[in-house]
C-alpha cells in the first residue's frame, strides 16, 4: 500500500485529535482558533482520506465511532511522542530547557515550592513549569512531562521512582483543646473527623492502628484539598488526618497540636512519568535532584 495514504498530514492529524479528545467541532474550534467549518471539513477530509467513518451525528452533537475511538487512542500515543521527541531536541544541551511538571496542589506549596530555590541554583539552564493536578494525568492528551503524586505505586507502563514513604497525623487547633486536657487517640472518638476525598479510608486505618471502636467515627466534611483541610482544622471545624511532611512548619509554629503519633500509611509519593521522556534533559535533572531532596 502507497505509504503517503497512511500518513495523512499533520494539520487534519491535529484537528481529529483534538475534536476525538473533546468529542466536539465547537471546542475544537476553538483550541486550535478554526472556524466550526474548518473543523467538520477537515474531518471529513482526513474520513475520505481513509476511507472510514470517524465520528456520527448524534443530534447537534458529534460521538466518535468504534473505529474513531481505536484511531484516537493509537494517534493521541504516537502525537505524544513527537511532542516529547521535539522538545527533546529543542533542549538538546545537556541540563537545560523547559519541564512542564504536574504535582499535587499542597504537597506543591508546602513542599516542592519552598525548596526550588536549591534546583535552580545547581540548574540555572531549566525552567519548572507548575501545574497543579489531582488524579491521575493522562500523559499522551495533556502536555505534561512528568508528575508527583500519591498511591501505591500502580502505573502500568510508566516510569514510577518512589519520593517518600506517607505518614500520617491527626491534628487538632489548640484553641479546641482545653488546658490539661488529655487528648490521647481515643479522644478522637468525639470529635467531628475531616477527610480529604482522594483518601476516604484514611481515618479508618488510623482507629484500627490505636485499636479504637470504629462504631465511634464521627464523619465530617470531606475536602478536595489537603490545605482546605488543613485551614477547616485551624477553624476548628472539626481534627483532620493529614501527611505529616505537609504540617511541619505549623507544627513548629505550634499552631496545630497532634493526636497520637504519626502512622504509616499504604502510600508513597512518586515521581512519574511515561518512559519516552526518561532522556529528557531537563526531567533527568530534576529527576536526580528530587531523589537526593527526599
Amino acid at each position: 500500500m502507497n505509504h503517503r495514504r497512511l500518513t495523512p498530514s499533520m494539520s487534519l492529524l491535529l484537528v481529529f485529535e483534538s475534536a476525538a479528545r473533546h468529542e466536539s467541532y465547537t471546542r475544537a474550534a476553538e483550541e486550535l482558533s478554526l472556524s466550526q467549518s474548518a473543523i467538520s471539513r477537515q474531518v471529513q477530509a482526513l474520513e475520505e482520506h481513509l476511507g472510514l467513518k470517524l465520528f456520527r451525528r448524534e443530534g447537534r452533537s458529534v460521538r466518535l465511532t468504534d473505529a474513531g475511538r481505536r484511531y484516537y487512542l493509537e494517534l493521541s500515543e504516537a502525537l505524544g511522542r513527537i511532542r516529547s521527541a521535539t522538545l527533546q531536541a529543542m533542549s538538546s544541551q545537556s541540563g537545560t530547557g523547559a519541564l512542564r511538571l504536574a504535582t499535587l496542589p499542597t504537597f506543591g506549596s508546602k513542599w516542592l515550592l519552598p525548596r526550588l530555590h536549591e534546583f535552580y541554583a545547581s540548574h540555572p539552564g531549566v525552567t519548572i513549569h507548575i501545574h497543579s493536578r489531582i488524579g491521575d494525568i493522562d500523559f499522551n492528551t495533556s502536555e505534561i512531562d512528568a508528575a508527583i503524586t500519591v498511591g501505591t505505586g500502580d502505573w502500568p507502563g510508566m516510569m514510577a521512582h518512589r519520593l517518600y514513604n506517607e505518614f500520617l497525623v491527626a491534628i487538632v487547633d489548640p484553641s479546641g483543646v482545653e488546658d490539661g486536657q488529655d487528648i490521647a487517640p481515643d479522644w478522637a472518638m468525639k470529635q467531628t473527623l475531616l477527610t480529604v476525598a482522594s483518601n476516604p479510608q484514611a481515618w479508618a486505618e488510623w482507629f484500627s492502628h490505636y485499636h479504637l471502636d470504629h462504631r465511634q467515627m464521627r464523619m465530617g466534611p470531606s475536602f478536595e484539598l489537603t490545605s482546605h483541610l488543613i485551614q477547616a482544622v485551624r477553624a476548628g471545624i472539626g481534627i483532620g488526618l493529614v501527611p505529616q511532611a505537609l504540617i511541619m512548619d505549623e507544627l513548629q509554629r505550634k499552631e496545630l497540636i497532634t493526636i497520637g503519633e504519626a502512622i504509616a500509611s499504604p502510600r508513597s509519593y512518586y515521581l512519574v512519568y511515561p518512559p519516552r521522556n526518561a532522556s529528557l534533559p531537563s526531567l533527568t535533572a530534576f529527576r536526580d535532584w528530587l531523589l537526593s531532596a527526599c
